[in-house]
């Protein structure tokens, strides 16, 4: 079984859990805003809104996730994914010198093309192999959102 495979069993059965966790908080929210005093309905208004925004917040995760898959397939397609050797320790984190020499190439790459769906996509692709999740998810939303504007930009011409 590859990595995505599993990546994608993974998302699928936490996805399960959470939205049985949430239909098991909405059924006892409904039971408290069914008892009429004024503490448990409170409560009830609560246990409803938050899974809402749960729902909401695993909605959106799936949706990026779905996105950078695409846009990743796109690249790998195009034989444009990023390749650069990167040692890691027996943990399998990477080593820090090697993964801060991994990014000026591709943040230079940005620079000079900065309305590239490919060149931001490439960097949060070597943010994420280096461990440094909060850049690699802000180069990737940017990759996506242009990604998305080439593709509009294109149909308006049209």
């Amino acid at each position: 079984m590859n990595a995505r495979t599993r990546a994608i069993i993974g998302v699928a059965i936490m996805s399960v859990l959470l939205v049985l966790y949430f239909v098991f908080a909405g059924v006892r929210a409904i039971g408290l805003l069914a008892s009429g005093t004024l503490i448990p309905i409170l409560m009830g208004v609560a246990m409803l809104v938050l899974p809402l925004l749960g729902v909401w917040a695993l909605a959106r995760e799936l949706l990026f996730g779905r996105q950078a898959t695409r846009l990743a397939d796109r690249l790998e397609a195009a034989g444009l994914m990023p390749e650069e050797p990167v040692a890691t320790r027996p943990s399998g984190r990477p080593e820090r010198a090697d993964a801060d020499a991994a990014f000026p190439r591709y943040r230079a790459e940005v620079e000079a093309n900065p309305e590239s769906w490919e060149s931001w996509m490439r960097l949060g692709i070597v943010y994420d192999a280096c461990g440094d999740r909060k850049r690699a998810r802000g180069a990737i939303r940017e990759a996506i959102s242009l990604e998305k504007n080439e593709i509009s930009g294109i149909s308006s011409n049209d």
